[in-house]
């Protein structure tokens, strides 16, 4: 009933537009009539759902540890904070989308072989001294036993370029959708794909149809833009405080505003056993129960899993959502800091804003593409962004990176006439990893996995890693901001 409320819904918007020729709020001219100058305003309803996601629906919830903490981390203290509705996938990248993804590089980059060694994943983190691993190391990525499992030995850094990658895919099948690009499969090094080199119209691809331009003074047709409300946004990972929203999975858990019951776990109960007297004692998610019990007695296999297990095992959460808890760790976006939980916004918190900028040339076009088609960002800065000095604060962090704070130390600027060396000790403060494995590549990964006691399966606990280190344990999946109305209509 609903989807068809939907439907009418947008029969009578598109009616509407049609039917009604609208015009300006503040200055009362018509839109989308080229007599007056064209500025064309279109139907839309609201996102479309890109493959794979689901609709998160933010809100408010307390962040934060709900088990005890046996480490005494004190590194992510219970405090509410609030999250915007996003959408994220249903489950965690298998091994066949990965396959997907390498074989796209290496039939398009063939002359750039390094990409694709780049981007496969570690395949030796199955190996171990003591223990016959030999099989998983040649076979659980490749073959097809494995297919519908999540893919493990990814980095932070291969996960990040992964969701770049799906975004141009995901973004170029909708304009072969709607007609606007020819399928071409001859896609070969720069030339190829890329979103944010077709908005700056930097994309010399296979062009089927452009879209009429109302503009008198125009061409007649003009590629896509993005007020056309055509093209998602990027597919990126998570933030540490969406991933633990999501998992925690309050949205069944309410009624009205009062949350029933705080979970230790994205189910009810503190137990990891399935309540449910049809299913009466089956295990909710893939962990290691104990020393030695990978997954129980034969002919009664509690998890059914020795290492991981397909990733639409088991039972999704209230979001419906799978493996939130178990089967393998997931990356997200953040830059781990202990005491992150003292300076985190309230409102989509996160660690590890690095800004940049399109690269410009010296009349403000955007200059040419580097060798794998890709607009070419630098970091913004006082030589690539000349109204730099009209910001508020603008010699500090609020324009380069806020991963630690100021950019330079507040002890030492480079306008009082101090010697370099002075100014270099005064950044000492903010070099972090000089002593220390908390840097500004260690990223934080959140949830248990096949290899981890039930401990680690509550969403609230955070751990870090390196972000060019992968593990048997640690997958990935993607995310996306969702725009306009948090609900949809």
């Amino acid at each position: 009933m609903k989807n068809k409320l939907k439907f009418i819904l947008f029969i009578s918007i598109i009616f509407f537009c049609a039917c009604r020729k609208e015009q300006s709020m503040t200055t009362g001219w018509e839109y989308n009539n080229p007599k007056n100058g064209g500025f064309q305003v279109v139907p839309y309803l609201e996102q479309e759902t890109g493959p794979g996601l689901v609709l998160i629906e933010g809100g408010t919830f307390a962040m934060g540890r709900t088990e005890q903490d046996v480490l005494y981390d004190w590194n992510n203290v219970p405090r509410r904070a609030t999250v915007s509705s996003f959408y994220m996938d249903q489950t965690e990248i298998r091994n066949l989308d990965y396959l997907e993804y390498l074989y796209w590089i290496n039939r398009v980059y063939v002359d750039y072989p390094e990409v694709y060694k780049k981007s496969v994943p570690d395949t030796l983190v199955w190996r171990d001294k003591l223990a016959y691993n030999e099989p998983l190391m040649e076979l659980y990525l490749r073959h097809p036993a494995y297919r519908e499992y999540p893919v493990v030995g990814v980095s932070w850094v291969q996960a990040t370029d992964y969701c770049a990658w799906r975004t141009d895919r995901v973004n170029e099948y909708i304009l072969i959708r709607e007609g606007v690009l020819n399928v071409n499969p001859d896609q070969q090094n720069e030339d190829n794909f890329n979103t944010a080199a077709y908005l700056a119209g930097q994309y010399e691809g296979s062009v089927k149809d452009n879209l009429q331009d109302l503009n008198p003074n125009g061409a007649g047709t003009r590629p896509v833009k993005m007020e056309d409300g055509i093209l998602l946004p990027s597919y990126r990972l998570p933030t540490e405080q969406e991933w633990e929203y999501a998992a925690v999975g309050l949205i069944g858990n309410t009624i009205y505003e009062n949350v029933a019951e705080r979970r230790l776990y994205p189910w009810n109960g503190h137990v990891v056993r399935n309540s449910d007297p049809k299913m009466l004692g089956e295990m909710m998610a893939n962990f290691k129960r104990g020393r030695g019990d990978m997954m129980g007695v034969a002919g009664r296999l509690n998890d059914n899993a020795d290492i991981t297990a397909p990733v639409t095992s088991y039972w999704p959460n209230d979001y419906g959502l799978y493996n939130m808890a178990g089967n393998v760790s997931e990356w997200v976006m953040d830059v781990y800091r202990p005491l992150s939980v003292e300076d985190f916004n309230d409102f989509r918190g996160f660690r590890g804003n690095v800004f940049k900028t399109q690269r410009r040339g010296e009349e403000g076009e955007i200059v040419e593409k580097d060798s794998l088609g890709r607009i070419i960002m630098d970091p913004v800065d006082e030589q690539n962004d000349k109204k730099l000095s009209e910001r508020r604060n603008y010699r500090q962090a609020d324009n380069i990176n806020y991963i630690d704070g100021d950019k330079f130390s507040s002890i030492s600027y480079k306008d009082e006439g101090i010697s370099e060396e002075k100014e270099k000790e005064g950044k000492l403060m903010y070099d972090y990893g000089l002593t220390s494995m908390i840097n500004d590549k260690a990223r934080v990964y959140k949830g248990g996995s096949w290899k981890d006691r039930a401990y680690w399966m509550s969403p609230g606990n955070r751990r870090f890693l390196d972000e060019n280190q992968s593990t048997d344990y640690i997958g990935f999946r993607c995310a996306m901001i969702r725009v306009g109305s948090p609900v949809g209509f």
